[in-house]
């Protein structure tokens, strides 16, 4: 399959990647990802540039509202009660972004739990030198409960592992289903143009695992495997004495993400808030990304000790932690009639699922010897106290 690559030899990630292929020969999707996304000098991730809000690439929950941090502060109070308050709590999360999940989060636990805020020991796993500056300057207020690290230094952990829209950026290998055979796409060069070929599997997980997840993928269909998914969830497992995982991104059960139906997967790049299926235009200028396949990593996490205790849509998560009555206090809190309304539609954005992103987002909670628990975020809405502000 030939793709438009006009833009293809005006970036210096582009040259590298031209050189590579010429000398190694046809890469496998997955690699040629990984270069867009994490190459150290020219990878969208790792240079300087504007990528969440409205002068970025797109959004994410917590650059809709405090409130989604708030909220999931309430669910960290409660994990930290379920352990039975230890003198320490170690809140970790991977892929920080900008800092203002962390912010929030932080804000609302000093507001509303003071002694869970006083022994609180937020650590940010963070690759992006330019990310860990920004989250340093907006963080100033509570430096005294954040620090930086890699994840290695987490070993032992007592607490709670979190990420937001980390996974689907994690490098995915894509294949074909032909005449019966799983063959894998690589990225090759013909005349200064990328081109894809179909090529045995470049390693034999590849073909183990559909097997694994217990899925098929259909005849004639293209999906993704994010081979690093399951081995990144065995790994914070590992590090993970007792507590909690807490992830957070959009993606589908395997029996979803790889129906007969879905017969070009999920791979999709976003630039200026703009979405494309093109990965071969604007190297290491868009973003890619791909749904994440919450079916591996609950298996893998229960091959790993992680018991699965919650499994829904965001809509379902925000709900359970009381997002109504919060709705109704944040708009309790405006004056103007308009500005109400405004921060309303704003904040429906978080739950609503056309358009928004309560269904498309999913939430995965797994535990380490925590035993069986009734979560917040698993409530019902009959199982909460009614609002206490008016309509």
């Amino acid at each position: 399959m030939v793709h438009p690559t006009d833009q293809l030899f005006q970036s210096r990630l582009a040259r590298v990647l031209l050189e590579r292929i010429t000398v190694e020969g046809p890469l496998p999707f997955s690699d040629f990802m990984r270069e867009c996304l994490y190459h150290p000098e020219y990878g969208y991730y790792m240079t300087s540039r504007k990528r969440i809000g409205r002068d970025g690439d797109f959004y994410t929950s917590s650059s809709v509202h405090a409130l989604f941090g708030q909220l999931i502060a309430k669910q960290l109070h409660q994990m930290w009660e379920i352990l039975g308050c230890p003198t320490e709590f170690v809140v970790a999360e991977q892929g920080a972004g900008t800092g203002h999940l962390c912010l929030d989060i932080l804000n609302a636990v000093e507001a509303d739990f003071l002694d869970f805020y006083n022994l609180l020991n937020y650590r940010i796993v963070e690759i992006s030198s330019e990310n860990r500056l920004c989250q340093s300057q907006l963080l100033t207020k509570h430096l005294s409960r954040v620090s930086w690290c890699q994840q290695d230094d987490l070993v032992g952990m007592i607490g709670c592992y979190l990420s937001n829209e980390l996974v689907d950026a994690f490098p995915v290998h894509l294949v074909e289903m032909r005449n019966g055979k799983l063959l894998e796409v690589c990225v090759a060069v013909e005349d200064e143009t990328l081109i894809e070929v179909l090529q045995d599997p470049s390693t034999e997980d590849l073909v183990n695992y559909f097997e694994w997840v217990g899925e098929a993928l259909a005849e004639g269909n293209r999906g993704e495997i994010n081979l690093a998914a399951p081995l990144w969830i065995r790994n914070v497992a590992g590090i993970l004495q007792r507590g909690f995982v807490l992830t957070i991104d959009y993606g589908y059960l395997a029996s979803e993400l790889y129906a007969p139906w879905r017969t070009n997967g999920t791979l999709m790049c976003y630039y200026q808030h703009t979405s494309n299926e093109n990965p071969y235009i604007r190297i290491g200028e868009q973003d890619l990304t791909a749904h994440v396949d919450f079916s591996a990593l609950i298996k893998a996490g229960e091959e790993s000790g992680l018991a699965p205790l919650f499994y829904g849509d965001q809509c379902r998560f925000l709900l359970g932690l009381g997002f109504v009555d919060a709705l109704l206090q944040a708009q309790a809190q405006e004056k103007e009639p308009h500005r109400a309304q405004a921060l309303r539609l704003t904040l429906k954005n978080l739950i609503m699922p056309d358009g928004g992103m309560g269904e498309v987002f999913k939430v995965l909670v797994q535990g380490k010897d925590v035993g069986p628990q009734n979560l917040l975020c698993a409530r019902s809405l009959r199982d909460q106290p009614l609002p206490v502000h008016g309509y």
